[in-house]
């Protein structure tokens, strides 16, 4: 479980193809200081599992389903990318829940920089806007962002200045891919109307 603050912006090194799937590797700068293999790290908001680290360097090892459900096969040498630990019980949540799965991968449609302000919509699938709510939250590439306004098949960010400071927002204008992961706890909540739903009888 992630909270989509963003803690460290990495640059992607390597990414090879392998018999699993793809080996990721990102330049950290020594990031962080006492990472350990096995755990879990959001990297442009896809929970990824740290198989090596040295030298700076974390590597992942990134599995076809991950490939075919996130941006994490678009990557390439250079790319910069969005770094966060997992949450610790204690810690403060200054984000949202963030599972680091990824619902959706959306297209960024335009960019509006009005009036010195940076509002950018993003093209998803239906059924996610179904779960989201004007000024609910959502996660961008792992970027926990407050909804500014939802159509039938896109919705709406409003950026501000430290959020393109510290992310890779600033470099995701029309065309681009991100990654997109609806609240947990809409989804959740959802779902279970749902089920009981359909678990009610029908009164004739």
């Amino acid at each position: 479980m992630f909270t989509g603050l963003i803690q460290h912006m990495g640059t992607v090194c390597e990414h090879r193809p392998t018999p699993a799937g793809v080996r990721l590797g990102i330049h950290a700068n020594g990031w962080p200081a006492d990472a350990q293999c096995g755990e879990s790290i959001a990297v442009n908001g896809c929970c990824l599992t740290l198989v090596e680290s040295d030298s700076g360097t974390l590597r992942f090892d990134v599995v076809p389903q991950t490939i075919s459900l996130t941006t994490m096969g678009q990557l390439t040498v250079g790319d910069s990318v969005n770094l966060e630990r997992a949450m610790r019980a204690d810690a403060l949540l200054g984000g949202h829940f963030v599972q680091g799965h990824v619902d959706a991968v959306g297209t960024v449609l335009t960019v509006d920089r009005t009036g010195g302000g940076w509002r950018t919509r993003i093209c998803v699938p239906a059924a996610c806007c179904k779960h989201m709510v004007a000024q609910g939250s959502v996660s961008v590439d792992g970027i926990s962002l407050t909804v500014a306004a939802i159509g039938p098949a896109w919705f709406e960010v409003a950026l501000i200045p430290e959020t393109l400071d510290r992310t890779t927002l600033k470099v995701r204008l029309a065309g681009t891919s991100v990654n997109v992961e609806v609240d947990v706890l809409a989804k959740m909540i959802a779902a279970q109307i749902a089920h009981h739903a359909r678990a009610v009888p029908e009164v004739n």
